[in-house]
């Protein structure tokens, strides 16, 4: 739970640190609007996918599953600067299908943090082979991170792209060159 206390002192401190007059009209209200937003993107911390996943279906024979184009948001950790882009999520049921929704909201679990790309891609696979079970797994993300685009080496439009496999796609290359065929590439 963010403690909104310490979030509007801090963005006090901030501004005053830069030189800022928190008094002036259109800072007053700033550290307030602060907190709530931060209450709002890093909701993802208090929550784990465990009851997103739970709920699952039996099927009798499945193919791969995807979700692509899954747009998420997450703030860098190094930085605290937004990154954002499409996650594409991919699983081999074993005998078991979860609602479509549900791979999305495991996307948006974990992007709802302080977070490193290559972090939220492994942890979006690693939950789905501990609640699903699944014969394996495959997450794809691309972002543009601001803290390439509006600082430092400031390269708008660059998009970082991370992998994981697990199960049967770490292991058969098939699978992962089916991933890339269904996501059109």
């Amino acid at each position: 739970m963010i403690d909104k206390e310490k979030v509007k002192q801090a963005v006090t401190l901030l501004l005053e640190g830069i030189g800022e007059d928190c008094s002036r009209e259109g800072l007053r209200e700033t550290p307030d609007r602060m907190a709530r937003m931060y209450e709002e993107i890093f909701a993802g911390m208090g929550q784990t996918p465990a009851e997103a996943l739970s709920k699952t279906f039996e099927v009798a024979d499945s193919g791969i599953v995807l979700e692509k184009d899954i747009v998420f948001y997450s703030i860098c950790e190094h930085h605290l600067l937004p990154f954002y882009g499409k996650a594409h999520v991919a699983y081999l049921p074993d005998g078991k299908v979860v609602g479509l929704s549900k791979l999305a909201r495991t996307v948006e679990i974990y992007a709802r943090r302080p977070q490193l790309q290559e972090q939220l891609t492994a942890q979006v696979a690693d939950a789905l082979m501990k609640y699903l079970k699944p014969k394996g797994v495959m997450v794809a993300l691309e972002a543009e991170h601001m803290c390439m685009t509006m600082r430092g080496v400031k390269k708008p439009g660059a998009q970082t792209v991370t992998v994981v496999t697990r199960g049967q796609f770490e292991e058969r290359q098939h699978l992962q060159e089916e991933f890339w065929r269904m996501l059109g590439r």
